[in-house]
Order: structure tokens, then C-alpha cells, then sequence
């Protein structure tokens, strides 16, 4: 965009400066009084002042509303990306949620499982050492 205000800068310079040599050389060569020249030349110079000006206003007013738009598309853009973004917080809020439930549910199945496997260790356990000391005290009771 800054070379584009440069060329913009550059061709306006040029037209008006080539506008003007161009009125002068032709106003010199023209076949009238050095009073009625000079008048021509100071109207002619006055015409390219004002249409320099009316251009550059034009300019001014048309960067305006480049800036202007500019502004409103992004901030469109930054409202556009606050909206994707809330939603996709909410989604991976929504997908924490199911996983944490889903955790919660193994942890109390994997809880339930090792109960039940535990009670049938100390039972098993316990057989054995009931077995044991059955079998020690029938030992025991043969020997004496």
C-alpha cells in the first residue's frame, strides 16, 4: 500500500508539473500582449491549482474511506473471530466434561473390579490358611 501512495504521490506530481511547463511553453509561444500572457498564465496557473486541489481533496476523502473500511472489515473480522473461538472453547469444554464422566465411570468400574477381585483374594487366602492349619493340626494329632 505505501508503494501504491508513492506512485499515486509521483503521477500526480508529474501531471501537474508537466500540465503547467506545458501551458507556459504554450502561452510563450502564442502571438499576444506580455500583459495579456501574464494574465493568461496566472488564470491557467490558477485553473491547475484548483483542480490540484479538487484532486487531492478527492484523494483525502477516498483514503478516508479506505481507512474507514478498512476499520469496520476488521473489526467485523476480530467479532467473526471471538465467535469461532467462544464456540470452539465451549466444544472443547463440552469434550472435557464427557471425558472427565467417561474417567469418573472406568475409575468406579476399575474400583468395583479390584473389590470384588480383592474379596476373592482374602477368601482364597484365607481357604489356604484355614487348609494349612487343618492339615498342621492333623499332623499334629498323628504325631502324638
Amino acid at each position: 500500500m505505501a508503494d501504491d501512495n508513492g506512485i499515486g504521490k509521483g503521477l500526480l506530481i508529474g501531471f501537474l508539473t508537466g500540465s503547467i511547463v506545458g501551458a507556459v511553453i504554450g502561452l510563450l509561444y502564442a502571438p499576444k500582449s506580455g500583459k495579456d500572457l501574464r494574465v493568461d498564465i496566472k488564470d491557467r496557473t490558477d485553473d491547475y491549482l484548483n483542480d490540484a486541489e479538487k484532486y487531492i481533496e478527492k484523494a483525502k476523502t477516498k483514503a478516508n474511506e479506505m481507512i474507514n473500511d478498512g476499520k469496520k472489515k476488521s473489526e467485523e473480522l476480530i467479532a467473526d473471530a471471538k465467535v469461532k473461538v467462544d464456540a470452539l472453547l465451549d466444544e472443547a469444554e463440552e469434550i472435557l466434561n464427557t471425558a472427565r464422566a467417561k474417567t469418573e465411570e472406568y475409575v468406579e468400574q476399575g474400583k468395583d473390579t479390584i473389590g470384588k477381585k480383592g474379596d476373592k483374594l482374602k477368601s482364597a487366602i484365607k481357604k489356604g490358611l484355614d487348609s494349612y492349619k487343618t492339615e498342621k493340626s492333623e499332623e499334629s494329632s498323628e504325631e502324638a
